[in-house]
């Protein structure tokens, strides 16, 4: 199988229950749920993705892909990385997911959740888009963008996920969207606040 890469770069997890943790992001290019063009936001299920998709380098096979992973990892620790999009099981597969296990890789996913998982996964990501059906309830992260028009976080509380955040939408009103969440997630103690620190520090 190709694959198609936006980006591939090496830098501290920045959001959720493994931020600060140095990892690998296997960006891959394109997602179902927005083509990535301006154009088409106002009509997509998805309108407030912050992150450019669109395009990249083609890889020939798993081989190649996971070689391009591992020469960023610096050595020592648990090789990690987070495949991400975009959305990830366009392309991400067991293939690709057993060339990273054969290199010491633990492998992440961040993924809207609405098609299914390549087995092999060690850590789970889902970040619910609001209109959409889920394919994916069990895993070991939910994070849920909010405020966001037509998710209602209870409903999505009793989902399978070992660990549940809301992250403030980066939006105009950024500072009223954090206060939402502090607010909610003192009221509603299931729910933890996760806030983009790479942003925050800078870095990639």
């Amino acid at each position: 199988m190709t694959y198609t890469v936006k980006e591939i770069f090496y830098t501290l997890q920045g959001e959720g229950a493994q931020a600060g943790r140095p990892a690998v992001f296997l960006r891959f290019a394109g997602c179902n749920l927005w083509t990535g063009r301006e154009d088409d936001r106002d009509t997509a299920q998805c309108r407030y993705c912050d992150t450019d998709f669109v395009g990249g380098d083609k890889f020939a096979d798993a081989e190649t892909l996971a070689e391009a992973v591992a020469a960023l990892w610096p050595g020592g620790g648990t090789p990690y990385v987070v495949c991400t999009g975009g959305e990830p099981t366009l392309q991400l597969d067991a293939v690709l997911v057993d060339a990273l296990h054969a290199r010491g890789f633990q492998v992440a996913i961040e993924t809207n959740g609405t098609r299914p998982l390549p087995p092999g996964l060690d850590w789970v990501c889902v970040s619910p888009k609001a209109g959409t059906e889920l394919a994916v309830v069990a895993g070991d992260e939910l994070k849920l963008v909010w405020p966001q028009d037509g998710a209602d976080p209870e409903a999505l509380a009793a989902l399978g996920f070992r660990h549940h955040f809301l992250q403030p939408m980066d939006c105009a009103d950024h500072a009223a969207a954090t206060q939402e969440c502090v607010r909610y997630c003192l009221t509603h103690p299931r729910w933890r606040l996760s806030l983009q620190t790479h942003k925050l520090i800078g870095i990639p």
